[in-house]
């Protein structure tokens, strides 16, 4: 009976213990040659710009700007990333990205890839606020031509800007409502009052004005289907659901094909 009892005690202590190990995946090596990056046949000629700047705390940050000099456009998508890896990894995407037709300026949260510090949820927060001061005081982009773009992880980062500035749009892509909704679907053992990583998204989304995306597919197997539902139900309208049936967390964008990036332009095309 003991170990019955002290079993689930222990693993929810375990937890608790690792808790910020088990949200945030970062990697600090990566294609920083830009010269180097591959670039796909039929792929945007991307110019890529190598990016540092401050968050308000100090913590110097790293980020790509890239554009497609052969489409002119206003409208620029402010990327944030999932939870493992750095940015480098997310090149692919980026040259996806750039046939909305829209620049990009992705971003590395401390402790990822070239930026300094390590990561937190306050930290996160931080880095995204940097990141839109960057784009709209030191570029000068319109708020209204920025769209915010939070993949998993980076809905988090997404949402909290989109309660707070004037974005033109979001896109929430695979993400969650809140971290202690997602640890007890893979921990159910785990009270969610211990969880003190919050990121709470539900609870910003419905202050957010702008027009939303979200994405989501019911085969997601890291986080859950009924959490992008709930999101996208909480939020205020203007607001879109876009499905992808059969793609795994990391395959969105792979199953979803030329119809998922299609509904990507769309919705940029229509803010």
């Amino acid at each position: 009976m003991l170990v019955l009892i002290l079993s689930p005690l222990m693993a929810a202590c375990s937890i608790m213990f690792f808790e910020r190990q088990l949200i945030f995946y970062p990697t600090k090596t990566g294609r920083w040659e830009l010269e180097r990056l591959p670039r796909p046949a039929g792929a945007p000629a991307a110019v890529v710009e190598d990016v540092f700047f401050e968050a308000e705390d100090g913590v110097r940050l790293h980020g790509w700007y890239a554009a497609d000099p052969a489409t002119p456009t206003d409208r620029v998508l402010l990327y944030f990333h999932g939870n493992a890896g750095n940015l480098s990894d997310r090149w692919e995407f980026v040259l996806g990205l750039l046939t909305l037709p829209a620049r990009v300026f992705i971003i590395d949260y401390r402790g990822y890839g070239r930026s300094e510090g390590s990561p937190s949820e306050e930290g996160l927060y931080e880095d995204a606020d940097a990141a839109w001061r960057y784009l709209t005081l030191k570029r000068g982009h319109d708020p209204g031509d920025i769209v915010l773009f939070g993949k998993s992880l980076g809905g988090a980062p997404a949402t909290y800007l989109a309660a707070k500035v004037p974005a033109g749009g979001l896109i929430a892509q695979s993400t969650f409502t809140s971290i202690p909704d997602v640890a007890t679907y893979h921990f159910p053992i785990v009270p969610k009052f211990l969880i003190g990583t919050k990121m709470a998204s539900i609870a910003r989304i419905a202050k957010a004005k702008m027009p939303k995306l979200i994405v989501h597919s019911p085969a997601d197997e890291v986080i859950p289907y009924e959490l992008g539902r709930r999101l996208y139900e909480a939020a205020a309208e203007p607001k879109q659901f876009y499905e992808v049936p059969g793609a795994g967390h990391n395959e969105t964008a792979l199953v979803g094909g030329a119809a998922y990036w299609n509904a990507l332009r769309e919705f940029v095309r229509s803010l």
